[in-house]
C-alpha cells in the first residue's frame, strides 16, 4: 500500500507533468533550430562558388564530355536505374546517382542532366573553367578561346582572363548608367506624361478644354516629348556601346560559342580560387541575391522587391491595426457596460482569431478592393477609368486585409494588459483631480503600453508570413515598380507590390525551371525569417524599454 500511495503522490504532486511540458518544449526547440539549419545550409549553401567538374561519361553507347558543377548527390539501387531505361555495369546493389548542372540551356536545351556514377570513367577539376551568370538563359560553362570587340578578335592570348575582367567592369559601368537612365529619368518622364495624359482626359470631361489649357498641355507635351527624344538617343549610344565586346567560348560538343558580354553580369572561376577569394565572392553573391531585382522568371537574380514589399506592408499595417486594436480594447475594458453584449463581442474577437486567412482575403477583395476602391476611382480618378487606381489591388488593400486578419490579436493582449493595471491606481488618480480620461492617458494607457507591444509582436509575426489574402489584394509575381519613388507622391498605396511569402510559392511552385529554383526558395525561406526575426526584436526592445519605465509605477 505504501509503494502503491508513493506512486499515487508522485503523479499527484504534478512532477510527471512538468517533466512532460518540459520535454515537449525540447522537442519542439531542437525542431525549430533544426529546421532554421535545414534553411539556412540549404539556402546559404546556394551562394558559395562550387567546383566545376570535367566528366568523361559514358551515355548509353556514346561516350561524352560534360562540363559542370554537382548540384545533388543521392544513393538509389541498381533496379530502380534499370526500370528506368538506364543501363549500367556493375556488381553493386546500390549506386551514386548526380544531378550535373550544364548549364548552356540555349545550346544544350536542357540545363541539369542526371548522371550515376559507375558510368563515370574519369574526372578531373579544369582551372581554366569558366561560369558566366547571365542576364537570361541562366549559366554558362566553358572555356574562353578568344575577346571579340565589333567582331573583331582583339584578344587571344594568356591574359584573356584579365582582359575579360576589365571589360566585364566597363559592361557593369555601362550597364548602371542604362538602368540609371530607365528607371529613374525616362521613369520619371512616363510618369508625367501619363500624368499629363490623366489632365488631359479630366478637363475633357469636365468641359474645360479652352484654348489656353490645350496649349498648355501641348506645350508640356512637347517638352516631355524633347526630354524623351534626348534620352532615347543617349540609351540608344549606351546600348550600342554595351555590345561591343564579345567572347568565343569552347563547350563540351566542341562547338564554339559566341556570348556578348552586354548579357554577362559576372564571370568567375572557382577552381582556380582559393578560400579568401571564395569568401569574397561568397558574399558578393549574397550581397546580389538581397539587393537586386530577380530575373528568368524569378529563377535568377536578387530578390530585393520582394523584402523592400514585406516589409512596407508590414510597417503600414503596424500603423493601422495597432490604434484600431488599441482603441477597441481600452472601450471594452474601460467604458463599455460588462454585461451580455460586451462577452458577445468579446467572443466575437477571439472566433475572428481563429478564422482561415483566405476568408479575410476575399472580404478584402470584395469590401476594400471592388466596393471601396470602386467608389474612390469613380469619385476621385474618373479620368483614369475603365482603368482602375484604387479599383485593383495593392499596398493599401494588402495592409488594411491584415490589419482585420491581426486586430484581434491586438485586442487581446492589450485587454489583458489593461486588466493587470491595479485598480488602485486608477482611483489614487481619480482621487488627486483627475478626469478618467487624464487617467487613462497619463497614467493607465502607459503602464499597458507593453501588454500592446506584445499583441503588435504577434501581429506583425503573423501578417509578416501570411500568403493567401496576398494573392487576391495586391502581392504579384513580379511588380515593374517600388510602392515608394522620387515622383510626387512618393508612397504609391495604389502599386501592386511584391511579397517574400508569395514570392516562395510563385517559385517552389510555379516555377518552370524547378531544379534551377529550389536553392532559391531555401535561400528566400531565410530572408523571410530573417525579416520577421527583425522586426520582432525591435518591436521586444520597445517592449522591454517601456516596461522598465512603467515598472516604478507599478510598484
Amino acid at each position: 500500500m505504501s509503494a502503491q500511495n508513493t506512486k499515487l503522490g508522485f503523479f499527484k504532486s504534478g512532477t510527471p507533468w512538468v517533466w512532460l511540458n518540459a520535454g515537449a518544449v525540447s522537442i519542439s526547440i531542437i525542431m525549430v533550430i533544426g529546421l532554421l539549419l535545414l534553411i539556412a545550409v540549404r539556402g546559404l549553401g546556394h551562394f558559395w562558388p562550387k567546383t566545376i567538374w570535367e566528366i568523361e561519361y559514358q551515355d548509353a553507347s556514346t561516350q561524352v564530355t560534360l562540363l559542370g558543377e554537382r548540384a545533388k548527390t543521392e544513393t538509389v539501387s541498381v533496379k530502380q536505374l534499370a526500370d528506368a531505361g538506364i543501363k549500367i555495369t556493375t556488381d553493386q546493389e546500390f549506386v551514386q546517382r548526380t544531378l550535373l548542372k550544364t548549364g548552356n540551356r540555349d545550346v544544350y536545351g536542357f540545363d541539369f542532366k542526371l548522371i550515376v556514377g559507375p558510368n563515370e570513367l574519369q574526372h578531373s577539376r579544369p582551372r581554366d573553367a569558366i561560369v558566366f551568370e547571365r542576364t537570361q538563359w541562366g549559366n554558362f560553362y566553358g572555356y574562353i578561346t578568344s575577346i571579340k570587340e565589333y567582331d573583331k578578335v582583339v584578344a587571344s592570348t594568356d591574359d584573356l582572363w584579365q582582359q575579360l575582367q576589365t571589360r566585364l567592369g566597363r559592361v557593369h559601368d555601362l550597364r548602371k548608367q542604362i538602368h540609371k537612365i530607365e528607371k529613374n529619368k525616362i521613369g520619371a518622364i512616363n510618369y508625367q506624361m501619363e500624368k499629363l495624359r490623366l489632365s488631359k482626359r479630366k478637363a475633357e470631361l469636365q468641359n474645360d478644354m479652352s484654348p489656353a489649357t490645350q496649349n498648355n498641355i501641348a506645350d508640356e507635351q512637347a517638352e516631355l516629348d524633347a526630354g524623351y527624344l534626348e534620352l532615347k538617343k543617349e540609351l540608344d549610344d549606351l546600348y550600342e556601346e554595351i555590345k561591343r565586346d564579345s567572347v568565343v567560348m569552347n563547350v563540351m560538343t566542341g562547338e564554339q560559342v559566341i556570348i556578348s558580354l552586354a548579357d554577362v553580369i559576372k564571370a568567375t572561376r572557382p577552381n582556380a580560387m582559393n578560400l579568401a577569394q571564395k569568401l569574397i565572392t561568397y558574399f558578393s553573391n549574397l550581397k546580389d541575391f538581397v539587393s537586386e531585382d530577380p530575373r528568368e522568371a524569378n529563377t535568377e537574380g536578387g530578390i530585393f522587391p520582394a523584402i523592400f514589399g514585406t516589409v512596407m506592408m508590414v510597417l503600414l499595417m503596424s500603423v493601422i491595426v495597432t490604434p484600431f486594436g488599441v482603441i477597441a480594447a481600452i472601450y471594452l475594458r474601460e467604458y463599455a457596460k460588462q454585461g451580455f453584449v460586451t462577452r458577445l463581442v468579446r467572443i466575437s474577437v477571439n472566433n475572428l482569431a481563429g478564422v482561415p486567412s483566405i476568408v479575410y482575403g476575399v472580404f478584402g477583395l470584395g469590401f476594400f478592393v471592388y466596393f471601396l476602391g470602386g467608389h474612390i476611382d469613380q469619385l476621385f480618378y474618373p479620368e483614369a477609368l475603365p482603368a482602375p487606381t484604387y479599383g485593383s489591388g495593392g499596398l493599401l488593400w494588402a495592409s488594411l486585409t491584415l490589419a482585420l486578419l491581426t486586430v484581434p490579436v491586438v485586442i487581446v493582449a492589450t485587454e489583458e494588459g489593461l486588466a493587470r493595471i491595479p485598480r488602485s491606481i486608477r482611483e489614487g488618480s481619480l482621487a488627486l483631480g483627475a478626469t478618467k480620461a487624464e487617467t487613462l492617458w497619463r497614467t493607465v494607457i502607459p503602464m499597458a503600453s507593453p501588454a500592446m507591444m506584445t499583441g503588435l509582436i504577434l501581429a506583425v509575426a503573423r501578417a509578416a508570413g501570411e500568403v493567401a489574402p496576398l494573392m487576391l489584394v495586391g502581392a504579384v509575381k513580379l511588380a515593374p515598380s517600388l510602392p515608394v519613388d522620387l515622383n510626387a507622391p512618393f508612397l504609391h498605396l495604389e502599386r501592386k507590390f511584391m511579397h517574400l511569402g508569395f514570392h516562395i510559392y510563385d517559385v517552389g511552385f510555379q516555377s518552370p525551371n524547378v531544379e534551377a529554383a529550389r536553392p532559391l526558395v531555401y535561400a528566400t525561406a531565410l530572408i523571410l525569417v530573417a525579416v520577421i526575426v527583425v522586426l520582432n526584436i525591435s518591436a521586444i526592445y520597445i517592449r522591454n524599454h517601456l516596461r522598465e519605465k512603467y515598472r516604478t509605477m507599478e510598484n
